[in-house]
């Protein structure tokens, strides 16, 4: 196998990182859900009874807090 498809700490094959998300929930500064869908984002957001949510896009910018 050739060694450019190769990582060199576990000698695992090399995996594309993954795309990113238009918009990411946050909470404390841990990203718990991403989607590309705003309106899946916010129904995920009022299905947990617990606050302190952020809807945040791609960029970092706070589109919706709970």
């Amino acid at each position: 196998m050739s060694r450019a498809f190769v990582k060199e700490d576990a000698g695992e094959r090399w995996t594309p990182p993954a795309p990113a998300h238009e918009y990411k929930i946050v909470l404390d500064d841990e990203t718990l859900h991403e989607t590309d869908d705003l309106l899946s984002a916010l129904n995920w957001v009022s299905q947990r009874q617990r606050g302190g949510f952020e809807v945040r896009s791609k960029e970092g910018r706070l589109l919706a807090k709970s």
